[in-house]
């Protein structure tokens, strides 16, 4: 198969010039002093426990979910103290707040013109007690089939030697990534790398179910219980950000995808992709934001970046996926059938605009994941998405990218020659358009078999649009959302400690692959300085405390945040130092893009899924 230019429909992307080298080094003008990603990843809101024994003449009062129009959450919050009906629960990454109503008030609220929507909060049942994958069309099997993963199997290609980088919520090791090698942890960026108990494991839930969809493998294909990723040979390097709430900074992640970029070809490391299962609402163009600039850097570092388009539904695309580089990636809805023919886009998908579409879409709904028992969305979901004692059910266009890295894995597998353009040339070239799709789409679904043995693109092939500088705001960046310490939100140019934060200069020092100085990023130690073939060692934060750091006379207190610390450092899965998770809400992470019990989630957060 030739390099058909025609297939691409929007042709003037990729240019190839026959004999010409590929560049994949930063240039440009004002690049060299200043070069130039669904929220932060479920980043910030807090509960309180204000309202939560509200009664009515017959006991508690039931619990409602009010969203407010965009921009006008204070005011929502303060609409309702006069109402006299306490917020239980801030949401922000939904705009929204729980608070608990009788049926008169509940109506009421309908008509409020601060109000977007209004959702009873109400239990529901456990589907069932065991799972049949080969007659679910959103199983890992039949998923990899639909995309021809399988076949590339077939050939001999599984991903081996290739090493996906996950900047997510860590992984546990479950059956299916608890083999030796299967999965090596970078830095524990998040707020929970302080405790044994805790460090780079997955307490939220998200990030081993992104690893399992990408490179899992229990070794038990053909006993009718197995589970594999897309390229079960591929091994995760796993760069923890989120916590047991999917809570993270914006600097965390950039921190975490520098992390990766400097460290891609260490010793025994092979990083050549990169997975970004979230996306914020940033307020900035991608030529400025320095999320952007992050995942960029990446990229023309000879990463594959593969990004969440979001799960709003809307024509735009999240943070960094709104960079034209990178991969991005939307959801399909398989619509009940294990042939691609009747594949629909998934209707929280987001579709992008036309001068930034989606790239290509992967399978997205009711997607068969790996559990971890006792997480926050097992304990908060597990009564409408568990399948069995081993999976979880999951939508978003999380698990979509997730599968197109694997698939990408696959592709280097094959060919590691390939360039982050090659590949995104391939991808697209190859992908399969869908009937019964429509616009948004992008140019189609991913075929993973076409893709790794179809047309080679040509050595010169390249994306010619205006690279990102990286020299906008942090707080842009972040968008709308923020994460809290003692009620007290983290704004402006500042990182998790406080330290002011230069964009500027920090696009510089990313471009020039210096932003780490052993564990030291932005000024102060985050992490341990070595490296010992297995994981990142050394896990101190300035001596295991928020030593001197504040946000606006907001201190953090030893190794606590927010004042609530794990209670007997141990996570019980259950109880938040005394928060209970009742399946009521979540403290402050949405799965954006498709609903829970009835509740839409509609906000672009951390690429958000339903779970059911």
């Amino acid at each position: 198969m030739g390099w058909d230019q025609r297939r691409f429909g929007r042709a003037t992307r990729f240019v190839a010039t026959a004999g010409a080298a590929a560049t994949l080094l930063f240039a440009g003008p004002g690049l060299a002093t200043a070069l130039a990603a669904d929220q932060t990843l479920g980043g910030g809101p807090q509960s309180s426990a204000a309202g939560s024994g509200v009664s009515g003449p017959t006991g508690p009062l039931p619990t409602y979910i009010v969203r407010a129009q965009p921009g006008r959450l204070a005011e929502l919050r303060a609409d309702l103290t006069a109402r006299q009906l306490r917020p239980m629960l801030t949401l922000n990454l939904i705009s929204a707040v729980t608070v608990r109503a009788s049926a008169g008030q509940a109506a009421s609220l309908a008509t409020d013109p601060l109000v977007a929507e209004i959702t009873a909060d109400a239990p529901v049942t456990l589907q069932s007690d065991s799972y049949d994958a080969s007659s679910d069309p959103n199983s890992a099997a039949n998923i990899a089939a639909a995309i021809k993963a399988t076949k590339v199997w077939a050939a001999g290609d599984t991903g081996a030697g290739v090493d996906v980088a996950l900047v997510d919520s860590g992984v546990t090791p479950v059956l299916g990534l608890a083999d030796p090698g299967q999965v090596i942890n970078g830095p524990d960026l998040s707020f929970e790398s302080q405790s044994d108990a805790t460090r780079n494991l997955d307490t939220f839930g998200h990030g081993t179910f992104m690893a399992g969809l990408i490179a899992a493998d229990d070794g038990q294909q053909g006993t009718g219980n197995g589970y594999q990723g897309i390229a079960p040979g591929a091994r995760i390097v796993s760069v923890k950000v989120a916590d047991a709430q999917g809570r993270t900074d914006v600097t965390q992640v950039i921190a975490g995808i520098d992390w990766v970029v400097q460290h891609a070809h260490d010793p025994g490391l092979n990083i050549r992709v990169l997975n970004l299962s979230f996306g914020t609402d940033s307020t900035q163009p991608y030529v400025v934001d320095p999320l952007a600039f992050a995942a960029e850097a990446a990229w023309h570092a000879g990463i594959v970046v593969v990004v969440s388009a979001g799960n709003s539904g809307v024509r735009q695309l999240t943070d960094p996926a709104s960079d034209p580089f990178v991969i991005a990636v939307g959801a399909a809805d398989s619509n009940g059938s294990t042939s691609v023919r009747d594949e629909l886009l998934a209707p929280f998908s987001n579709t992008g605009t036309r001068s930034r579409e989606v790239d290509v879409v992967a399978p997205g709904t009711h997607i068969e994941g790996l559990r971890v028992p006792g997480s926050f969305i097992d304990d908060a979901f597990g009564t409408t998405a568990r399948l069995g004692d081993r999976f979880f059910r999951g939508s978003g266009t999380s698990e979509a990218a997730a599968i197109t890295s694997g698939v990408v894995a696959l592709m280097l597998s094959n060919r590691p020659d390939l360039s982050p353009d090659q590949v995104k040339g391939l991808l697209t070239q190859t992908a399969r358009r869908l009937p019964l799709a429509g616009r948004g789409q992008g140019d189609g679904f991913v075929n993973a078999y076409s893709a790794t043995f179809g047309g080679w693109p040509g050595n010169a092939v390249q994306q010619h649009y205006a690279w990102s500088a990286g020299t906008g705001t942090i707080e842009g960046s972040r968008g709308s959302t923020h994460v809290e310490m003692g009620g007290q939100p983290l704004t402006g140019e500042q990182d998790i400690f406080g330290n002011p934060v230069d964009t500027a200069a920090l696009a510089a020092a990313e471009a020039a692959g210096s932003a780490w100085t052993d564990g030291t990023w932005n000024g102060a130690s985050w992490t341990g300085a070595s490296w010992d073939g297995a994981s990142w060692t050394g896990a101190s934060w300035t001596g295991a405390s928020w030593t001197g750091a504040s946000w606006t006379g907001a201190s953090w207190d030893g190794a606590s945040w927010t004042g609530a610390s794990w209670d007997g450092a141990s996570w019980t899965g259950a109880s938040w130092d005394g928060a209970s998770w009742d399946g009521a809400s979540w403290d402050g992470a949405s799965w954006d893009g498709a609903s829970w019990d009835g509740a839409s989630w509609d906000s672009s957060s951390w690429a958000g899924e339903s779970w059911s």
